[in-house]
């Protein structure tokens, strides 16, 4: 029985800090052996109580994702390099990639619309900070892929919507599958990287300036280019 199994239930607003806090370690937003923000920054950030992020913060250390140092912080021990394909969820284990493609045309094209009304300026600032980091890639797949799903992670934040959150934590799940990484590694060349930052930057753009119409049709588009490399792949 793994690790995971073992887990016991919590609820509906620690398993979102779980899973946002989980997505960012796994996405190596905060690497291996670095200290996490304070209880207090990330309550402030998430926009919970300090007493849910505390109870999310043990049920990560139980999960052996982060270790916590009385008087210094929590400290990351999850490493990507060395996890184990087994530990995955069981629903993006069972997802294949048509279904995949579904879930994401379901919510996708809302969720950048929802964010689009609720995302505050510090967090349009902060989805900047990581389209800077895409564009300064060129030949590194893995790199790219990993700041993709983080800038699509900050996008399903601004939504300001725990369940929809939630809901887009298990698609990033369900995206790392080995399918879509060969896929990747495949079609993924340097001109198909700087093709993807014109649009993501493009998207941007549009979030930016408020403007749901364009930005919902960056992700209808941005679908259909998958799609394509999805029959590709067949």
């Amino acid at each position: 029985m793994s690790q995971m199994a073992n887990v016991p239930a919590v609820g509906s607003t620690v398993q979102y800090v779980i899973d946002t806090l989980s997505s960012r370690i796994v996405a190596q937003e905060y690497g291996v052996d670095e200290r996490l923000p304070s209880e207090r920054q990330l309550a402030q950030d998430l926009g919970v109580a300090r007493n849910t992020v505390r109870e999310a913060l043990d049920q990560l250390e139980e999960r052996g994702m982060i270790r916590r140092r009385a008087g210094s912080g929590s400290f990351v021990t999850f490493d990507p390099d060395r996890a184990d394909p087994s530990t995955a969820g069981p629903v993006a284990a069972e997802t294949g990639p048509l279904q995949l493609q579904v879930m994401r045309g379901i919510l996708e094209p809302e969720m950048v619309r929802l964010a689009i009304v609720n995302m505050p300026p510090r967090q349009i600032e902060s989805l900047g900070e990581t389209l800077s980091k895409m564009e300064a890639v060129q030949t590194d797949t893995s790199d790219f892929v990993r700041l993709e799903e983080e800038f699509h992670r900050q996008i399903a934040e601004g939504t300001g919507n725990p369940l929809l959150i939630a809901c887009y934590n298990l698609v990033i799940d369900a995206r790392r599958q080995a399918f879509r990484a060969a896929m990747y590694r495949r079609h993924l060349t340097p001109s198909r990287i700087a093709a993807y930052q014109h649009g993501y930057n493009a998207l941007f753009n549009a979030i930016a300036a408020r403007d749901i119409e364009e930005a919902t049709e960056f992700m209808k588009l941005a679908l259909i280019e998958d799609q394509k490399l999805l029959l590709q792949e067949d």
